[in-house]
């Protein structure tokens, strides 16, 4: 993965996804720094939970230090009244272990993919928007870059929140709330931490009611990257074909209006068979397949502290 600029760690402390910025510490031993955590919690909804992230210099691992810095963000969702932590890690050799170690199961598993604009098959793309217009004729697309203006956010509140019917697997957590102040607060973390934001939407052409949106963020600093961020459609007007539409829609237009742009991420659980269908039929390829656990915390677990992690 490519790694984060100064000016996007500083935006990312600053404003995390939607304005909850998550609570970044460092780990040192002897006055050097050695790993990381940072420690994500939501006031909007998943009251009982902690998600965490531990990261540890390669040169400085199994001494240990992923242990003490799992314990004391663990401490501290317990003293917020916390009940469950929730625990990423790429699936490679050492993950799981270290999982299960320190009692955390397996309940998800996510699938990077990407999408590399030189490997694009234009015509396939252009083939597939073709047939995906169609079958959703009662539908029209806008294209929007920036910010949503405030007469039109409760209705992409309204899309944003369809995102909850994609499946979380065994996870212990609750759908999320998108109220409109949210969804600004989103729109203001992309953009604050120096992203271009591309938003495609979908309406019903009689009722004028929303039906789905995608979204794709550019580097301003690294115009050559960029992630896939929510596509969702609302329940009531999906069977017509608009997912593939909205995403073969954004792939014209970024070609038009991002030409530097030369990849970009999307994470999709492995479990989504829909939307993993969406992106293979479109190129895609996988790059990382990131394991998520979970735990109850309000029983600490017994830890050797000589036994190295």
């Amino acid at each position: 993965m490519p790694p984060m600029t100064p000016t996007e760690a500083a935006g990312w402390l600053r404003h995390g996804w939607d304005g909850e910025p998550p609570l970044g510490f460092l780990g040192y031993a002897d006055g050097t720094p050695v790993g990381y955590a940072e420690y994500s919690t939501s006031t909007w909804d998943n009251l009982h939970l902690a998600w965490l992230w531990i990261g540890v210099h390669p040169d400085r691992r199994r001494r240990g230090h992923g242990t003490e810095l799992l314990c004391a963000m663990e401490e501290r969702a317990r003293s917020e009244g916390r009940t469950s932590i929730g625990v990423d890690g790429w699936d490679t050799a050492p993950c799981e272990p270290f999982a299960a170690a320190h009692g955390l199961v397996r309940r998800s598993a996510e699938v990077v993919r990407r999408q590399v604009m030189a490997e694009v098959d234009w015509a396939r793309v252009e083939s597939l928007h073709a047939e995906a217009a169609a079958a959703a004729a009662d539908y029209e697309l806008v294209r929007r870059t920036g910010a949503t203006p405030d007469e039109d956010l409760a209705a992409l509140a309204e899309i944003t929140a369809a995102i909850n019917d994609a499946p979380t697997d065994d996870l212990d957590i609750e759908d999320e709330v998108f109220p409109p102040a949210r969804v600004r607060d989103y729109e203001t973390a992309m953009i604050g931490q120096g992203r271009v934001l591309h938003r495609v939407l979908a309406r019903h052409r009689g009722t004028g009611a929303p039906a789905g949106h995608t979204v794709v963020v550019v580097e301003g600093e690294r115009p050559h990257l960029g992630e896939q961020h929510d596509t969702a459609v609302a329940r009531d007007h999906r069977g017509h074909r608009l997912g593939l539409l909205l995403k073969t829609e954004m792939l014209l237009w970024l070609r038009e209006v991002e030409p530097r742009l030369e990849q970009f991420d999307t994470w999709n659980a492995e479990s989504n068979a829909h939307m993993v269908a969406v992106n293979e039929l479109l190129g895609y390829r996988v790059v990382g397949r990131m394991l998520d656990f979970q735990r109850d915390v309000r029983d600490a677990i017994r830890r050797d502290p000589d036994r190295p992690l």
